[in-house]
């Protein structure tokens, strides 16, 4: 998918208009700001931000619940926004963002700033561990932790109607085979749009 067919998928998918348009290019406008002074995403990835980060996690939402206001997205190990502020950018979900680190959350803080979108959008600055459990609508993880290590620290945030939404890349089949049999029954795999060699592991529960 070049840069140009990605931009076009999401104006075609998600009927982007022109204000939130503009945040989407604040939002990449920063990170580029950003990465000068910090390594947030690989540099190998950095002329391709629309198929490679953008789409690739704006994707997730065609497996979500219908996002309604009010709805709890909890993103895990957010990192340089993604997938947690494409989806508060382009949705009504309240999205909760964890991350440790303090200069990435600081950058993510300021890209909330930036685009106005602290109504639905906040970073938990803490590892999950010690975050305080509430019940959450979609758990999603892009480069988080091996997937029995992140349900084990994750899935006291799950109800029985929680949407599990885990891009994986190439691993995804054999990350889920390592699960137990009765977690392996939770999900499937989807592949992704951005690259079909790679899997979105999509369960509930």
């Amino acid at each position: 998918m070049t840069e140009e067919e990605a931009q076009a998928w999401l104006r075609s998918e998600y009927d982007v208009s022109r204000e939130t348009w503009q945040k989407l290019e604040i939002f990449i406008a920063t990170l580029r700001e950003e990465m000068q002074r910090q390594n947030l995403i690989s540099k190998t990835s950095a002329d391709s931000l629309w198929s490679r980060h953008i789409v690739d996690s704006a994707q997730l939402l065609r497996y979500a619940p219908v996002p309604k206001t009010g709805k709890v997205w909890l993103d895990l190990g957010t990192g340089a926004g993604f997938p947690g502020i494409v989806i508060a950018i382009l949705s009504p979900y309240q999205v909760h963002m964890v991350e440790s680190r303090k200069r990435r959350v600081e950058f993510l803080n300021e890209v909330i700033d930036k685009t106005d979108i602290s109504d639905h959008a906040t970073v938990i600055g803490d590892r999950l561990e010690n975050v305080e459990t509430f019940p959450v609508d979609v758990i999603s993880a892009r480069a988080f932790a091996p997937l029995e290590r992140l349900i084990a620290l994750s899935h006291r945030f799950s109800t029985k109607n929680t949407v599990w939404l885990l891009p994986k890349g190439k691993n995804a089949v054999r990350e889920l085979k390592g699960l137990s049999p009765k977690r392996q029954k939770m999900f499937h795999v989807e592949h992704s749009l951005t690259d079909p060699d790679a899997g979105i592991l999509v369960g509930k529960g």
